[in-house]
């Protein structure tokens, strides 16, 4: 074994928290004003701070649950919610569907008004807003975050999340559940297009860039255009064992350091001021009774001083689904001592209410623990600066749904949408050609935009986003409509489960492919998220793979367009493709960008965020170990292990060429705590103008713990014009050299690296 050298504490505490830890008694160190608020409330008024509710509570009509009618709030269970019990935050849209800014405005106008009695402590309201304003009717909505990763964009992923911000309070919501900051290596997962993907660096890059999209640079969140973000969900959710939603999890604790813990951690020096937990269960301790995570490790070594709130319903989990408490009761004892500040209860607040005032009453939750948490929901609430004003004056947000915004969501989708095979060049299209479009996902903006839009489960898309085109329509408005028809061959039933569809012409259009000089195919999946999208076959569906197969057989090119939320298997009708589009889920501009770059007009530039795996058995990411990519093994026992994903993270083809040249490090002998530069020359060598991104990979050959074969330390997005060279330089620090160690801290070992750029390759030694 090496001899282990401390690297760079990636994970140590800051001297601020230090400081406001050693001025710790029962109460944190808090600003004046909150801790004068908090010695004038009751504890009534204390627990009511830490229960959220979600709007439906509170509003009238038999129907409030699923009525499409003008939503109000009911005075008498305002009254009870407010006044009564104290409740200190509201969540979510009424009846699961998108409201205006105008409604939006009055909703939460009225609910601030029933706080002007006593002490007057505002309301503060949450919403998932995670590709835009996704509860408000009108708002931009942008690629969801899978495909803003693979646009390897930092400014595009901050000028989303800055719209976003906007129109977010715009409606009168200063709190935005984003963004999801969990890393996401398995395909099966129904929420792997929530996330940046499979890769850590990749995802706390761009996690950054959310955050002060939301925040502002300065985390100045009382600006009237800016949020307060909540990293989500913290830690290691989205690896259960059996790829399915809120299912247990077994993850080492290097492991959890190693590949889960950076994203949070740069988000957390980033200044997130909120963050929400992980629903699901780690090594058999549910997250949220899990006070190593929630407190030894966020609060006093992450120094994590913001607010933690429980994702829907999870305190209830306990008792109900997890089986460690013997009732609601002993489930809340449990969450608050483990460092829960605010219950996202949802539906029966009173309960929780009631039962955490016993418990402070019972000796069994300290009223310090309650202090602690009240005092940063307080001090969170005169950071937005809602006790100057709880809600938003929307007529003063003129560039609500404007067309500067929409240009922007456009131009993510354009760099978003990844081209993964191009065989002899047929694309992109010429503009007289006779296309064919078919597929599920041709003509519709709910499998466009997925999940978490204009309502939970997407499924009420069509109903807010008529005004947008689908693929069709903007094939049609691109190429003119005597060159383009459209015959789905197979539909989704829109009102069933994400997964059901039925044949749908499909003898026409397999007939009318032989017509046609190209067919444009759109497969993939209907909307989901969460739960309802659980899967149990990654291939993709029965229906759609017959169509292809059928339409393949008709002879003309194929160009398969994938629109999906997680990559479904395509290996059985991949060789019959002349190309293959992934737009993910692009969003409302997502059909325009896809038409410019199939007729040339964009040069596309997106890059995988995960391995595109080819079979259901072989889902193994692109940083593997290398057991996972041996070669044959020579002897009488020959084998090998087969790493064979369909394209590989980082893929993406463009329709001009860039060569890479003059790879050079600064040194070949480091120390490690130095640094290193590398520098590679880019050139533009087809024809056309287009970005690329450049990304270095770093390896360590070999370590105490078996090294991944490469991981990702560093990329840049270029343009350039036929031609053109750039040459970039890249820093390799300590701490991307540092792995985790058997003793669960980081290490740089001494021994040799590798970089590669490319195609390229050089070495360097850590002395």
């Amino acid at each position: 074994m090496k001899n282990a050298i401390a690297a760079m504490l990636l994970f140590a505490v800051t001297t601020h928290t230090l400081q406001a830890q050693n001025k710790r008694e029962d109460k944190p160190g808090f600003h004046t004003e909150v801790q004068a608020l908090l010695s004038k409330m009751s504890l009534e008024e204390k627990v009511g701070q830490m229960t959220q509710l979600t709007l439906d509570v509170i509003t009238k009509g038999p129907d409030r649950f699923s009525s499409a009618e003008p939503v109000e709030l009911d005075p008498e269970l305002v009254k009870k919610a407010f006044s009564k019990y104290k409740v200190g935050s509201v969540l979510n849209t009424a009846n699961n569907r998108a409201r205006s800014v105008e409604v939006w405005h009055k909703i939460i106008r009225g609910i601030q008004d029933a706080n002007k009695g006593g002490l007057a402590i505002p309301v503060i309201y949450g919403v998932d807003a995670i590709h835009g304003a996704t509860y408000t009717a009108g708002a931009t909505m942008f690629p969801q975050q899978i495909a803003m990763a693979a646009s390897r964009n930092r400014e595009l992923v901050l000028k989303g999340a800055e719209v976003t911000a906007y129109e977010t309070r715009a409606s009168s919501i200063p709190w935005n559940f984003s963004p999801v900051l969990d890393l996401c290596p398995d395909p099966r997962f129904p929420r792997q297009w929530e996330t940046f993907g499979e890769d850590p660096f990749l995802i706390s890059e761009l996690g950054v860039q959310m955050i002060k999209g939301y925040e502002g640079q300065d985390n100045k969140i009382s600006d009237p255009f800016r949020v307060a973000s909540c990293m989500k969900h913290f830690l290691g959710y989205q690896v259960s064992v059996s790829g399915k939603d809120r299912t247990p999890a077994y993850i080492s604790e290097q492991a959890l350091r190693e590949y889960h813990l950076p994203a949070f951690k740069a988000a957390i020096d980033a200044g997130a001021h909120t963050i929400m937990i992980n629903s699901g269960i780690i090594n058999g301790v549910p997250v949220h009774a899990n006070s190593d995570i929630l407190i030894k490790l966020l609060r006093q070594e992450l120094g994590f001083k913001g607010l933690v709130v429980t994702d829907w319903g999870d305190i209830e989990n306990l008792y109900q689904r997890d089986k460690i408490a013997r009732d609601h009761k002993e489930a809340i004892m449990i969450a608050i001592n483990s460092g829960i500040d605010m219950s996202m209860v949802a539906y029966e607040y009173e309960r929780f209410c009631d039962n955490l005032i016993e418990l402070v009453k019972e000796g069994k939750v300290k009223e310090a623990r309650i202090n602690e948490a009240v005092g940063r929901i307080l001090t969170l609430k005169f950071e937005l600066g809602l006790f100057q004003k709880g809600f938003s004056d929307y007529k003063k947000y003129t560039k609500f749904g404007s067309d500067e915004f929409a240009r922007s969501a456009y131009l993510a989708a354009g760099e978003a949408i990844t081209l993964l095979k191009n065989q002899n060049s047929i694309l992109p299209l010429k503009r007289n050609a006779k296309v064919l479009i078919a597929g599920p996902n041709s003509n519709s903006m709910r499998t466009l935009n997925g999940g978490w839009t204009y309502s939970w489960q997407g499924e009420k898309v069509e109903e807010f986003a008529s005004k947008y085109n689908t693929i069709v329509e903007a094939f049609t408005k691109k190429a003119g409509a005597a060159q383009v028809s459209y015959i789905p061959g197979v539909s989704y039933k829109m009102a069933g489960k994400y997964f059901e569809e039925f044949e749908d012409r499909m003898d026409e259009a397999v007939k009318a492919a032989s017509a046609a000089d190209v067919v444009i195919l759109c497969l993939g999946e209907n909307s989901y998220t969460e739960t309802p999208g659980n899967l149990s076959d990654l291939y993709l569906s029965d229906l759609q793979t017959e169509l292809a197969k059928r339409i393949a057989a008709a002879g003309k090119p194929v160009v398969l367009v994938l629109n999906e939320g997680r990559p479904r298997i395509i290996s059985r009708i991949e060789p019959q493709m002349a190309a293959v589009v992934q737009t993910y889920l692009p969003g409302n501009y997502g059909a325009d960008a896809l038409a410019d770059i199939i007729y040339g007009d964009i040069n596309p530039s997106g890059k995988l965020p995960y391995n595109y795996p080819k079979f259901p058995n072989s889902l193994v990411p692109y940083n593997h170990k290398p057991s996972e990519s041996r070669e044959v093994v020579q002897g009488v026992y020959n084998y090998d292990a087969d790493y064979n994903p369909q394209w590989e993270f980082g893929h993406g083809l463009s329709y001009t060429n860039f060569s890479y040249s003059n790879l050079l490090l600064s040194t070949d002998k480091i120390s490690a705590t130095g640094t290193i530069t590398a520098s590679i020359e880019v050139k533009n060598t087809g024809s056309r103008e287009g970005k690329e991104t450049v990304e270095l990979y770093l390896s360590d050959l070999y370590a105490s713990i078996t090294p991944d074969v490469k991981r990702l330390k560093g990329f840049e997005k270029i343009n350039l014009k036929p031609g053109e060279s750039k040459t970039l330089h890249f820093t390799i620090s300590p701490s991307q050299m540092s792995f985790i160690g058997r003793d669960n801290k980081p290490v740089v070992e001494p021994g040799e690296f590798k970089v590669e750029i490319g195609k390229l390759t050089k070495t360097f030694t850590v002395q």
